[in-house]
């Protein structure tokens, strides 16, 4: 059976300051103001997740995911241009937990009274690799370094308890394969660390028997397949991996599962496609421009309800129908959207998505 996971963010709404205030203070001030509209929020997104159908959904994600995670670690400082290396990196004190699942944490017997269950949830951490895309300086050591503070981080964010628990990590890794990198180039050291500091991170989770994702954008790389402690793969909907016949032969000779991506969510993407629809074929790319900007317009001004350029549950079912006959059912262990949907105009909007994907997981019958 097939379960839905979403991928982390959505849409801040509500008061950003007193909430991103909330996330710092959160554990050291307990009973301050807005330690608490921080924790309303977190487990209010994480319920919303759960009504929304979601199966596994992740902590919601509102901060921006690579400052949660540099800030989180001493020995960085964040100049004009980027983050250099000011010392010998180690994770601060009192900061090793992230607040989102500490909120959940704390807050589980809530959730799951609501829910009439207990929970299962998705924790992602921002990889090695796309935290090193930061850096001023770089050397072949830096993915070592950084996956050694992200294993730490693993380590301490994982639960399991009567209420709820942490069932799946995944390492967030958007930028790899999309550089043109000499520290990846094949037989480096630098590759070797990035491998190896994969496989680290990973193996602090299944030690505690819980499974593992890498959620890529793009899989020309394929330096993951060789990370053991792997379990489940993911990538745009667009992505070869999940046309490429090569790719069932190579789910089963390493052992490995893909996580199908069955929803677009990039609104930009969304929109333009939409009005490309409404255009003459042969139309100028000014016009076409013109007509994406108006209708941006008419979203931010509310005239324009943005759920009109979500994708339907019926194409969301196809892609899914899709890959599971290409690659087995027995391969394929979740669906969801193909990254986080921070980026959608509304809370309300990225709602909707998650519904959609959920009944279009839900509708499918093997």
């Amino acid at each position: 059976m097939v379960e839905s996971y979403d991928v982390g963010s959505l849409p801040l709404f509500g008061d950003a300051e007193k909430f991103l205030d909330g996330a710092t203070r959160f554990g050291a001030f307990p009973t301050g103001d807005s330690v608490r509209y921080f924790e309303r929020r977190v487990i209010e997104g994480f319920l919303d997740k759960v009504e929304a159908g979601i199966d596994l959904p992740n902590y919601p994600q509102f901060r921006d995911m690579n400052e949660m995670f540099l800030g989180m670690i001493e020995g960085v400082e964040k100049l004009k241009g980027g983050y250099v290396e000011t010392g010998i990196l180690s994770i601060k004190e009192g900061k090793g937990a992230i607040p989102e699942v500490m909120a959940i944490e704390k807050g589980s017997q809530e959730i799951c009274e609501r829910m009439g269950k207990p929970f299962k949830m998705r924790i992602c951490v921002t990889g090695p690799y796309t935290l090193s895309s930061l850096f001023l300086y770089k050397d072949r050591e830096i993915f070592s370094r950084l996956g050694d503070m992200i294993s730490k981080i693993v380590e301490s964010n994982i639960f399991k308890e009567k209420h709820g628990s942490v069932c799946l990590v995944s390492v967030d890794e958007p930028v790899f394969g999309l550089l043109d990198d000499p520290l990846m180039d094949r037989g480096s050291e630098g590759r070797e660390n990035l491998r190896g500091a994969w496989e680290s991170i990973f193996r602090k989770a299944t030690s505690k028997g819980v499974q593992t994702c890498l959620h890529l954008h793009n899989t020309a790389d394929e330096l993951f397949w060789e990370v053991e402690s792997l379990h489940i793969i993911e990538s745009h909907t667009q992505d070869p991996i999940y046309h490429a016949k090569r790719t069932k032969e190579l789910l089963e000779s390493t052992d490995k599962f893909l996580k199908a991506s069955i929803s677009v969510v990039d609104f930009e993407r969304l929109v333009r496609e939409n009005v490309l629809i409404t255009l003459p074929k042969k139309v100028s790319e000014i016009i076409v421009n013109e007509r994406v900007a108006e209708t941006w317009k008419n979203i931010t001004s509310g005239k324009l309800d943005p759920k009109l350029f979500l994708e339907s549950v019926k194409l969301m079912g196809e892609r899914l129908t899709g890959i599971l006959h290409r690659f087995g059912s027995e391969r394929v262990p979740y669906a969801g959207p193909e990254c986080g949907l921070k980026g959608f105009p509304t809370y309300t909007c990225a709602l909707e998505c998650l519904k959609r994907v959920s009944s279009a997981v839900r509708g499918f019958i093997t």
